[in-house]
């Protein structure tokens, strides 16, 4: 019966993710214009963010506040890339009004692309396994480590605005259109960029689902439910959620570096507490435990502030915000959960029958 279970769950998240995949790739570019498309690509940036949420999260037991550090890592290290191609030979703009005349060392690696993709996979993850291990093997779990990573956040964005002259400050980075001299602004260039985005959210849904599958997910759902047990056991449980919180930081860096080459800027509000919070709610209106509905969350969030903020430009946060309220009451576990529940109940009918 158990197995026949998982089978059937397997098979679920396969027509989930195809379908998914189906609605990016091929539906969304018949049906809007370059503009609207260029949105949605928006909107996958922050679901490669709420893909790690639902493993941390929904997988792990592991609730972070502080995933917009990474997306903003990402974010940076892309627009440092685009910037500093948009300006040579002379100094980036902000730097000039801040009086530097050198540029700083630091900066000197995203001159490379090769050297800033290496970057944005290996940097976000180096800090987030040290900082999560350090807290983990500590035994610092639940609400408290959920208060960490927001405060981590609040600390980040008080140093990048701090930073004038360094990270652009309040404004960030702007102004830069071309990628290798290709211009990533064009109606084109945005078309493309946004079927890269595509393959590479594509690729996250089937990395996320090939570890939740494998033996590693099995432990890491028995962590989330009976900690003390799994490490009685013989297994070094902080490892295992520094990893995964690793690879989810990976998943928002590569979200952060999408949303530069979508918007053509990036700034501190991507990093702070608010949108940090927004991506955990992203992962819990497509469901927790869902990584295909992760992505319809961020799309449908997304284009809900879009939508509502047009066309209520003074009380659109009440409705967002009665969404998010009606969603935590009525489906604990998302719109994946609420599809899952219908499923269930259609079964049981014929079944009756």
């Amino acid at each position: 019966m158990a197995a026949t279970q998982r089978n059937q769950q397997r098979r679920s998240d396969a027509i989930s993710v195809g379908l998914v995949i189906l609605l990016l790739a091929l539906v969304l570019p018949a049906v809007l214009d370059p503009f609207r498309l260029n949105l949605i690509g928006k909107y996958l940036a922050f679901s490669f963010v709420a893909i790690g949420i639902v493993l941390t999260w929904g997988y792990g037991g592991v609730l972070s506040l502080g995933q917009g550090v990474f997306f903003g890592l990402g974010g940076y290290m892309m627009a440092m890339f685009l910037k500093l191609e948009a300006s040579a030979p002379e100094l980036p703009d902000f730097m000039v009004w801040s009086s530097i005349e050198t540029l700083p060392v630091w900066w000197q690696p995203f001159h490379s692309l090769g050297w800033t993709v290496l970057g944005i996979l290996t940097i976000p993850a180096g800090l987030a396994w040290l900082f999560s291990y350090a807290i983990f093997r500590r035994r610092v779990s639940g609400v408290y480590f959920a208060i960490v990573t927001l405060a981590l956040a609040l600390t980040l964005t008080v140093v990048v605005i701090g930073q004038q002259g360094d990270t652009g400050g309040a404004n960030g980075i702007t102004d830069f259109r071309t990628l290798l001299g290709w211009d990533i602004l064009s109606d084109d260039g945005k078309r493309v960029m946004y079927f890269i985005e595509v393959g590479a959210v594509s690729l996250a849904m089937l990395l996320s689902l090939a570890i939740i599958r494998s033996r590693f997910g099995k432990i890491l759902i028995a962590i989330r439910d009976r900690e003390d047990r799994v490490r009685f056991s013989g297994y070094n449980t902080a490892h295992m959620k520094a990893f995964v919180f690793a690879f989810a930081a990976v998943l928002s860096s590569i979200g952060g570096a999408f949303y530069s080459l979508q918007v053509g800027l990036i700034a501190p509000g991507v990093i702070g507490v608010v949108a940090s919070v927004e991506m955990v709610i992203y992962a819990a209106v497509g469901g927790r435990l869902s990584v295909p509905g992760a992505v319809v969350g961020a799309l449908l969030i997304g284009f809900l502030k879009s939508y509502l903020s047009e066309t209520f430009p003074e009380g659109w946060l009440y409705f967002l915000g009665a969404v998010f309220i009606l969603v935590v009451w009525a489906m604990p576990n998302g719109l994946a959960g609420l599809v899952n529940r219908l499923h269930w109940w259609r079964r049981s009918d014929e079944a009756a029958r």
